[in-house]
């Protein structure tokens, strides 16, 4: 045979040994598919599921279905035979147990308010000290012949004392004192007494229970083993309660009185009617630490000769649930696009396994909790992982690759990548490498820039990885009009662009799972 002809033949070889290599991983990337998709995101982005907020029942349903499907692609279930991890959260929670005065039982944010966070109290008296308006000045003094340490006092937190005239006592004029234009002046002074309790007569006390009822949200959600009964509050102050006129006549009731006889008195004596009242009060409150079920969905693909070492492909499950005024916030780009590409890229994986094409390493596909709380779910895997760490090769996250942003609107075709150069150059070409061979995105590292101004590289689950000097890439198609909003629906998904992007990573994660290396870390950038 010729020179040429042996030339030939090698090249011939070697040109099917490539397109064998390259024709293996196409075949199963063909398996994550708009159809698939749409089918998946149908169901977690819908209103059953009521936002998949964490610790609610629809964060469980999307667990549960996530769950279903691995089970279904025959992976593996590697938390003691089950597909869950635990993730223990809490919260802090303000209660009031009990309020009674005397034959009145009152309610939270109903009848009275109390604003601060203490730790947890129980109050109990027989009697009560009534300071007036609170005011210590040379011309009037609601303090002057009463001793409030300990006590607990029932304050007129309003105006200032003044006679038949309507002047001021203090200043003897119609223009009141500074005890009145500075209301912090008044309960500084009180506080500073060292009262156990301030009753606060406030005649915008409703107004100011509806206005922090409107606004209530839950409590930030933590790590339970960053919350403890130590950093609870550690506040000694006395407890300030504020009261409507309304509750404060029915405390004063039993002793005979209301407000405006008291108010009268001291407009008609011009002199300070501070006095002690015989009264029960008890009144139970405080923070308490709340237990917050919650759970990571871990499905494993176990490899063969390498199996010891591990990929981790994640998105997060959960979203940020309902708003105030009822309305569901789907969270279809955020993040169920996310959940949905990696149960397809399961898919493909599980199916390429079942027809003897088996990855070396194994790979764990994680849907986590909580990170619209603070990447709750990927911080405590990492903290208490069910693989090792030191074997975890590399963490590839998507979170929101189902829309397009503003800045791509006339030319789609792109995705953002985050943090693939950070801990290992060579995880960056092993990527460059997939896209430039199969999907040939534009990939836009403008968030991976140090200087982003919206640390972009910090807001996703794969930065828990990234602290643990695993390499990571994100899959992140920008911010766009519906982020957070109940307009982030289904509808609006490029189910098409989605899968492109979907399998990109599919690619990159088959290149890290069959070669013989795993990637090096050999960079530490910010």
């Amino acid at each position: 045979m010729s020179i040429k002809g042996i030339v030939t033949t090698i090249l011939f070889f070697v040109l099917i040994g490539c397109y064998a290599q390259h024709s293996v991983p196409s075949t199963y990337a063909e398996l994550i598919d708009p159809t698939s998709a749409r089918k998946h995101l149908t169901i977690i982005a819908s209103d059953e599921f009521e936002g998949r907020e964490t610790g609610k029942v629809g964060a469980d349903k999307a667990a549960n279905y996530i769950a279903q499907q691995f089970e279904l692609l025959g992976l593996t279930a590697p938390v003691n035979s089950s597909y869950y991890q635990p993730v223990e959260l809490a919260t802090k929670a303000f209660s009031v147990d009990t309020f009674e005065v005397g034959e009145h039982t009152f309610r939270h944010e109903k009848d009275f308010l109390i604003i601060g966070k203490r730790s947890e109290q129980e109050i109990k008296t027989d009697r009560m000290v009534f300071i007036g308006y609170g005011i210590s000045d040379k011309h009037y003094d609601d303090l002057a012949k009463i001793d409030i340490a300990d006590k607990v006092v029932l304050l007129l937190n309003e105006d200032e004392p003044r006679d038949k005239m309507g002047k001021s006592l203090i200043t003897g004029q119609t223009k009141g004192s500074i005890w009145s234009t500075s209301n912090s002046k008044r309960m500084q002074h009180i506080i500073s007494k060292k009262p156990k309790l301030i009753l606060a007569i406030s005649k915008n006390a409703d107004t100011l229970i509806q206005q922090i009822s409107k606004k209530k949200y839950a409590e930030k959600i933590q790590l339970k083993e960053d919350l403890t009964q130590e950093n609870l509050s550690t506040d000694h102050s006395p407890t300030v309660v504020y009261i409507s006129p309304q509750t404060a006549n029915l405390i004063l009731s039993s002793h005979g009185s209301n407000l405006e006889k008291l108010k009268q008195e001291i407009t008609e004596s011009g002199k300070p009617r501070s006095r002690v009242l015989k009264s029960t009060l008890k009144l139970s409150f405080g923070q308490k630490i709340i237990d917050v079920k919650a759970q990571n969905v871990l499905g494993y693909l176990e490899g063969t000769d390498l199996k010891d070492e591990l990929l981790v492909i994640t998105a997060h499950y959960d979203h940020i649930g309902v708003n105030p005024n009822g309305e569901i916030n789907n969270g279809a780009d955020d993040d169920g696009s996310g959940v949905t590409a990696v149960l397809d890229i399961a898919k493909a994986f599980a199916r390429a396994k079942e027809n003897g094409h088996s990855p070396r390493r194994s790979i764990l596909f994680m849907m986590v909790t909580g990170e619209e709380k603070g990447l709750l779910g990927s911080d405590y895997y990492t903290r208490h992982p069910v693989f090792p760490l030191n074997k975890t090769i590399a963490n590839l996250n998507i979170d929101m690759i189902g829309r397009i942003d503003p800045s791509h609107f006339a030319k789609a075709d792109y995705v953002y990548l985050v943090g693939s150069d950070k801990l290992s150059s060579e995880l960056h070409h092993i990527s460059e490498a997939a896209n430039k061979t199969y999907t040939k995105l534009d990939l836009d590292y403008r968030y991976n820039d140090p200087n982003d101004p919206e640390k972009i590289y910090y807001r996703s689950d794969h930065y828990n990885f990234a602290k643990n000097d695993i390499p990571v890439i994100f899959y992140f198609n920008g911010v766009h009009e519906d982020y957070h909003d109940i307009g982030d629906t289904v509808d609006k998904i490029d189910f098409p662009l989605l899968c492109k992007r979907a399998k990109l990573v599919f690619y990159t994660a088959w290149d890290l799972v069959t070669r013989d290396t795993k990637p090096i870390v050999d960079s530490h950038k910010k």
